[in-house]
């Protein structure tokens, strides 16, 4: 039996308002999180806010899809990827990362963490900061004209990163190999100072390459 809802009656612009509020909901849980990281209520507070948290949830139940929104192109014909954990509009777990292409080649995004993500006492966990750069880097190497998978990432701290501060994030490629690219990049304040850098390797597979390689040889397997 086919369930109907919103999404299986809609179509165009019908569509991407749904998603436009669907977005301005994820910002609201965003700061719903920020709420509960940094309240200080009462325990019946606590305890009646979750009551209505769990009536609020179980409505969102009511139609659901199998996994997050997927990968497509939007009506202007950019990509976009609505459900993704970094860059996600629609997804609450994002900041949401905002990336452009920068003159070079390679790609920058001004962000700032939130209290959510604390993990040192004042600063951003090292785990959100390489799963920035990660993504950022994977942009980095699709602008460039290589998408791939990430194969290795290391990454450099060199300061304790704030959260509820502007930040700079960067990143581009540095070298090519066959199916392997390179990038580097960092996460900066505004003044320059490094707080976290790395370097990523991706690797395409070689289902995402033509038949052969370049110069007409076969594809490397994975």
């Amino acid at each position: 039996m086919t369930v109907e809802t919103a999404a299986t009656k809609e179509s165009g612009a019908d569509r991407e308002s749904r998603l436009a509020a669907l977005a301005v909901l994820a910002g609201q849980v965003r700061e719903l999180m920020d709420a509960v990281a940094l309240t200080d209520v009462a325990e019946d507070e606590l305890t009646r806010v979750t009551e209505e948290l769990a009536v609020l949830t179980e409505r969102l139940r009511a139609a659901r899809r199998a996994t997050p929104l997927q990968p497509e192109l939007a009506p202007d014909g950019s990509f976009r990827h609505l459900g993704n954990a970094v860059a996600g509009d629609c997804n609450p777990h994002a900041l949401p990362l905002k990336a452009e292409v920068t003159p070079d080649g390679g790609v920058r995004a001004e962000l700032a963490f939130r209290p959510m993500h604390e993990g040192p006492p004042n600063s951003v966990h090292g785990g959100v900061t390489a799963m920035i750069l990660d993504h950022l880097f994977g942009t980095a190497a699709a602008v460039a004209g290589r998408l791939g998978m990430t194969a290795q990432l290391t990454v450099r701290y060199r300061r304790p990163t704030p959260y509820g501060e502007p930040l700079v994030a960067d990143a581009a490629v540095t070298r090519t190999e066959g199916r392997k690219t390179w990038v580097d990049g960092r996460i900066a304040t505004p003044d320059g100072t490094v707080l976290v850098e790395a370097t990523g390797l991706f690797i395409t597979p070689t289902a995402w390459l033509p038949a052969t390689a370049e110069g007409g040889e076969p594809a490397e397997a994975v």
